[in-house]
């Protein structure tokens, strides 16, 4: 075997593919050093040819060794799918250490029906030894017919960030959130959809983008609505330290955009203040909820805290801190838990508050006829020096970035700066990051839409050394299997969304699951480019005209983003006047899906309306008539991205 031949076949063990089809329909050969770049992120040491040999040798020799698959998905309520020798003994530890379970052979194991979870399955004895990893599995995450009674919801997608109200401290909270759930409600809206709602880091004061958080299992305090703190309720104290912040809150709350460095600067002081408040008179009820929140968080809350009163004195990013601290494990971390026990109880209040106030908005939102409630939004990956690499530092990949190659929605290529989970490592933890960031998502939420759900199939990577960029295979069936699990505990209907370069068949895998596909009527076109009729969307799928990456309907009409377009430079006069052609034959096919009129709003929806689609989503800003997006792919600062407020109060 030559050298090539070893790194070719040691990339292929470890999931790398030799090639990808870009969106011209060009193949795109993986080259070596892309593959020893990603080969390093799985935790391989490829530096020579014999290092490469050695490894793919030893890799070898462990697979003969074994008799029995590392990892098995099996079906719910049915037996384990392994092959026992009569004289196999084996032990059978349960989901969460409840129950275990023991015998000899086939005819044991057959009486040992496999309840929803991950379950370990050993077999032999002494050195013999082999664990097997079983994902019993729901054959579907649950459908909204099986969840509500109806086969077709509509709903509305708004950015919490942007809402605004009387009462609000000039950044959309989770009060706000209820009273909009309230108010779609009586419309007949069977969801609310949100941007992530993701924690982005205490001291991270320069990051406002819901997709780029610090840890996404746990939720942004600054949404917290400090008139409406669990505990305080009838605190006169509390009325008193309100109404002092009023004062420094009137210009952030008369901002035309989102002021994020002023709203931290005025809420962040007074929730310390609030938290010292609940500490002193907080009633015993209250206490004993927080209490309670505290224990079931267990290790995941603990380490998560104590990031967070880390990065109070280290900065926000672990990955410049010193070399003691870096990893949850490190030697420096248990001195630390010690010092900052005060710190880390201040975050985990915030997140008990963040908690029973969304569990509130939950509340609130079914009892006035919502069927579904919340609509959340898991973002594809996590900041690379945020709390949640530096939590599951185990799980992650080393050296790479998550990212995309080039199509329709970027044709330059996107390089996220998110962190990636490396296949290998994520599964001999047991998939535990990935359960938890879905679980604590799906627990107040009636459907979880899991952005860039291609990822779970394939994952580009972009290594940082300047390779360029490879597709790396995930173990998909086993995350399927471990959404639908979730989903089932949850009782949550999932949206994957599914946009870009997608692999023959990829939908129909993730619809057979149970996983509802997302339709953006801008994007779907026939071959011709011809908008393809109502009745030819996808009936497993939430259909809508737009996200917050694309232009709104009084936009799109207007050519608001081609106006950027050019403004920015990404086009000339030229290109402009062609896409601004293009687009005016857009919105006559789309007018034309009406009765008439000249404004966009009526057909589109209608047109969605009649679609088969399950779920059909309207945006508040369309609702509005906003030209502005929310968000321009691309930019940074040159447009102002998630920093845009409705144009009127929820009261109205």
């Amino acid at each position: 075997m030559t050298p090539s031949q070893a790194l070719d076949a040691l990339a292929e063990r470890h999931g790398i593919l030799g090639s990808f089809v870009d969106l011209s329909g060009q193949e795109r050969a993986t080259g070596p050093d892309t593959k020893k770049a990603l080969l390093r992120a799985n935790g391989l040491s490829p530096d020579n040819d014999a290092a490469i040999l050695d490894a793919l040798r030893a890799l070898e020799a462990d697979e003969a060794a074994r008799r029995f698959p590392r990892e098995l998905v099996a079906a719910a309520g049915a037996p384990a799918p392994v092959a026992l020798g009569p004289g196999d003994a084996w032990r059978l530890d349960f989901d969460g250490g409840a129950q275990t379970v023991q015998g000899t052979g086939p005819g044991d194991l057959r009486r040992a029906p496999l309840p929803p979870g991950m379950h370990a399955l050993t077999v032999g004895s002494g050195a013999a030894r082999e664990r097997i990893t079983l994902i019993a599995a729901p054959p579907a995450a649950p459908s909204i017919e099986a969840l509500t009674g109806r086969a077709r919801l509509w709903g509305l997608n708004a950015a919490l960030y942007g809402l605004r109200s009387g009462r609000d401290a000039g950044l959309g909270d989770f009060e706000d959130l209820a009273r909009l759930a309230e108010a779609a409600a009586a419309h007949g809206a069977g969801y609310l959809g949100l941007n992530p709602i993701h924690a982005l880091g205490w001291s991270a004061r320069d990051v406002i983008s819901p997709y780029s958080p610090s840890h996404r299992g746990f939720l942004n305090p600054m949404h917290i609505a400090v008139d409406r703190i669990p505990g305080l309720e009838g605190s006169g104290k509390a009325r008193a330290l309100l109404a002092g912040a009023q004062i420094g809150l009137g210009p952030v709350k008369a901002a035309e955009l989102v002021d994020y460095a002023g709203h931290r600067r005025q809420l962040a002081p007074l929730l310390e203040k609030l938290c010292a408040l609940f500490r002193d008179e907080a009633a015993d009820q209250a206490r004993n909820s927080f209490a309670a929140f505290r224990g079931a968080g267990g290790r995941a809350l603990d380490d998560f805290t104590l990031f967070e009163a880390l990065s109070e004195t280290h900065g926000p990013d672990w990955r410049a801190w010193p070399e003691t601290l870096r990893r949850a494990t490190g030697p420096g971390v248990g001195a630390a838990r010690a010092e900052l026990a005060g710190r880390m109880a201040f975050h985990a209040w915030l997140q008990w508050v963040c908690a029973t106030q969304i569990g509130d908005v939950q509340t609130r939102a079914k009892r006035a006829g919502m069927p579904l409630g919340l609509y959340l939004d898991l973002a594809v990956g996590a900041r690379r020096g945020g709390a949640e690499t530096w939590c599951e530092g185990g799980a992650v990949a080393q050296g790479v970035s998550i990212g995309a190659p080039p199509d329709h929605l970027s044709p330059e290529g996107q390089n996220w700066d998110l962190a990636a989970y490396a296949p290998g490592k994520l599964a001999q933890g047991g998939y535990g990051a990935f359960r938890q960031v879905l679980r604590e998502t799906m627990r107040h939420a009636g459907i979880l839409r899991i952005d860039h759900v291609l990822g779970m199939n394939r994952s580009f990577w972009i290594p940082d050394d300047g390779s360029p960029g490879g597709y790396i295979r995930q173990p998909f069936k086993s995350l399927l299997a471990i959404i639908a699990i979730e989903a089932d505990r949850a009782r949550t209907a999932v949206i994957g969304e599914d946009l870009g370069l997608t692999p023959d068949g990829f939908r129909d895998q993730i619809n057979a699951h149970g996983l509802y596909s997302y339709t953006v009527l801008q994007y779907e076109k026939d071959a011709e480019g011809r908008f393809r009729a109502p009745d030819a969307l996808r009936a497993q799928s939430l259909a809508c005209f737009g996200t917050h990456d694309t232009p709104t309907l009084r936009g799109f009409q207007i050519g608001r983003d081609i106006d950027w377009w050019r403004k920015l430079g990404w086009t000339d006069d030229d290109g402009a006047a062609a896409a601004r052609e293009t687009r005016r034959a857009e919105v006559a096919a789309l007018l034309a899906l009406g009765d008439g009129g000249a404004d966009l709003v009526a057909p589109v929806h209608a047109a969605l309306a009649r679609s088969p689609a399950a779920m059909v989503s309207v945006q508040l800003d369309d609702l509005m008539g906003r030209a502005e997006a929310q968000n321009l792919p691309g930019t940074i600062d040159a447009h102002p991205n998630w920093r845009r407020r409705a144009s009127m109060p929820v009261e109205r």
